[in-house]
């Protein structure tokens, strides 16, 4: 969830979709029911450690410090809910259709903390993992690891699985983590593994995890390899399973897209259900109990046809603590899946008003909620700046058209590279860009007191400012053609600029990008004119003008190739700022605390126009 963009790793249409109606006869084993597993799961989790605000009713069961916690989700309350839930599938009399042999599984399905606010408090000198520290608390079986994960890079990861590794093991098969040595060592000691074998009620579970092949243009991942053969992969692991004797499997995937599992199904073996991650979609059915303004996009569980013919139950919760997935499977005493108990499977929303109000679990209070509201509170009240006119971060407008706050984004970045760029040995740079999905605040920030927390807001993820040197004059050009692409319709990749000013036609030819190489297969032709700041003509009337290559300053997401930004593999250095710090500083330094209306009018300057 939250990421800069979802991937689509295979054709929709090679799934077979069955609705979300029981396993077919046909499909379904055909032995008397002998033993009920429950999969409770949560994904996407992303921070969001003081709950969140529901489009409605509630206030909350009361803060933990004034403003501190929001009525849905959090760490305590899954904590809570997750024990509930968890008696519930295994003791009393076993409800109708289910086997009196029961057991139960808890797994997460990735993204387990986030570049953020809440995440800063586990930066303090000192502090503990906090997001680590819940995860152990809730009492997670196993974790798949997801793009998230990766956002600080393999050393911060390293830190999280010092903390969480000690209760919680966590899987990826098609991460290749032998180029990094911390990671490596939790590879050896068990820490992190392709798959893991559970036990519940004296039966065994094979677990195998699954990573987004697009990891590396997501976020930070360093000298991990990707395997892309995820197929390949999760049909050699269940294989294995099968020589010996573990005869019930589940594949925990963070694939970006809910579609991306229901495609990858048919091209599986010996997979017996799958949880799906990354893609914040909200599967439920009619009669399941949401947070008030989510509504859902589809039924709870969906079903795809596996390469043998078999039915395979695919599902999916949104994240932010906000709901546990709850799935209920029925075997046969030959292992193979009988039925879906669907009156006991469906997502099971977090919640502290209403008749399904849950109270926190107080140690997860004490130990987690408490010191990070504490801490967010703290940055609620550090003054950076103050602005004389409202700032546009809406999601809409800053992946589609220039606004104030993008530029200001933009210039921040610019601002950055040119502060640091003799001590990191780079040239100033001339122009900067910044791709619409990295700001995340989506909304106006009023005229007024701008705060540190709402530059963790709008600029929450663990990117660091980049210069890339030497940009050629066509290589710029293609870049901006990225950036209006998709217009004139809402896009991630859609880019606030800085330092230059361009004109676009949406209806000329786009360009498109091979997906995972960002190979340019056709270059647009929508970019017009390019003019620097300075007056440097750098296109005009669609033709780009001979001259020397410009230095461009960036984020390192995008300097990677993020959002499909065809960098050409340009070398790049990192300038030691974070993107959230290169906004700050410039809020603070850049421009003396005050935000002027004459320099960020609302609509913005003029930058970018489309004709």
């Amino acid at each position: 969830m939250r990421t800069h963009r979802k991937a689509a790793l295979c054709a929709l249409a090679a799934a077979t979709l069955l609705g979300t109606a029981a396993l077919p006869a046909s499909a379904a084993g055909s032995g008397r029911v002998d033993f009920t597993l429950t999969v409770l799961f949560t994904s996407d989790m992303e921070s969001a450690l003081l709950g969140v605000p529901g489009g409605e009713d509630g206030t909350g069961e009361g803060p933990i410090v004034d403003g501190g916690e929001h009525p849905y989700g959090s760490p305590s309350r899954v904590a809570t809910l997750m024990d509930e839930l968890r008696a519930e599938a295994t003791r009393g009399r076993p409800a109708p259709g289910q086997a009196g042999h029961r057991g139960e599984i808890v797994v997460s399905g990735g993204d387990n903390f986030l570049p953020g606010p809440e995440y800063s408090a586990s930066a303090v000198e000192g502090a503990p993992f906090y997001d680590a520290l819940a995860l152990e608390h809730i009492g997670y079986d196993v974790s798949a690891l997801g793009n998230h994960d990766f956002d600080f890079g393999p050393d911060e990861l390293d830190r999280f699985l010092d903390t969480a590794g000690d209760e919680v093991p966590f899987v990826s098969a098609n991460l290749d983590v032998s180029g990094e040595p911390e990671l490596a060592a939790h590879a050896a000691d068990g820490t992190l593994a392709t798959s893991r074998v559970l036990r519940t009620a004296g039966e065994r579970v094979g677990v195998i995890g699954l990573t987004t092949p697009e990891l590396p243009a997501l976020s930070s991942p360093r000298n991990v390899e990707v395997k892309p053969e995820l197929a390949e992969i999760t049909n050699t692991l269940a294989a294995d399973f099968a020589r010996r004797g573990v005869d019930k499997v589940v594949l925990v995937s963070h694939l970006q897209d809910i579609d991306n599992e229901l495609a990858l199904v048919p091209q599986l073996r010996g997979v017996d259900a799958v949880v799906g991650a990354g893609g914040g979609e909200i599967l439920a059915d009619e009669d399941d109990r949401l947070i008030p303004g989510d509504v859902p996009e589809r039924g709870f569980p969906l079903h795809a046809e596996d390469a043998d013919g078999q039915t395979v139950p695919v599902v999916a919760v949104t994240g932010d603590y906000k709901y546990v997935g709850r799935l209920v499977l029925n075997f046969d005493r030959r292992g193979t899946v009988v039925s879906v108990d669907d009156e006991r499977t469906g997502p099971v929303r977090v919640s502290g008003v209403g008749p399904d109000a849950v109270h926190g679990d107080p140690l997860v209070r004490a130990e987690v909620e408490k010191p990070v509201a504490e801490h967010v509170a703290s940055l609620a009240e550090e003054v950076v700046a103050t602005s004389e006119v409202p700032l546009d971060g809406v999601r809409g407008d800053v992946r589609s058209r220039e606004t104030n706050l993008g530029n200001l984004v933009a210039d921040s970045l610019l601002w950055a590279g040119r502060q640091n760029a003799d001590e990191y040995g780079v040239p100033a740079p001339q122009v900067a860009i910044q791709n619409g999905g990295g700001i995340r605040n989506d909304s106006v920030l009023p005229a007024g007191e701008l705060t540190t927390l709402d530059t963790y807001e709008v600029a929450p993820f663990a990117n660091f400012v980049a210069v890339v040197p030497e940009v050629p004059r066509d290589v710029l050009r293609q870049l901006l053609e990225r950036g209006v692409a998709a217009a004139p319709e809402a896009a991630g990749a859609f880019m606030q600029v800085a330092g230059l000013s361009f004109t676009y036609d949406p209806a000329r030819q786009a360009q498109e990008v091979r997906e995972g190489t960002n190979e340019i297969v056709t270059p647009g032709d929508r970019v017009r004119d390019v003019v620097l700041a300075d007056g440097t003509v750098v296109v005009a009337d669609g033709v780009v003008v001979d001259g020397p290559p410009v230095s461009v300053a960036t984020n390192d997401f995008s300097a990677r190739g993020g959002d499909g930004y065809p960098f050409a593999d340009l070398p790049f250095t990192s300038v030691g700022l974070t993107h959230q710090l290169a906004v700050q500083g410039y809020l603070a330094d850049g421009l003396g605390g005050t935000v002027t209306a004459a320099d960020y009018p609302e609509g913005g300057e003029g930058r970018i126009t489309s004709l």
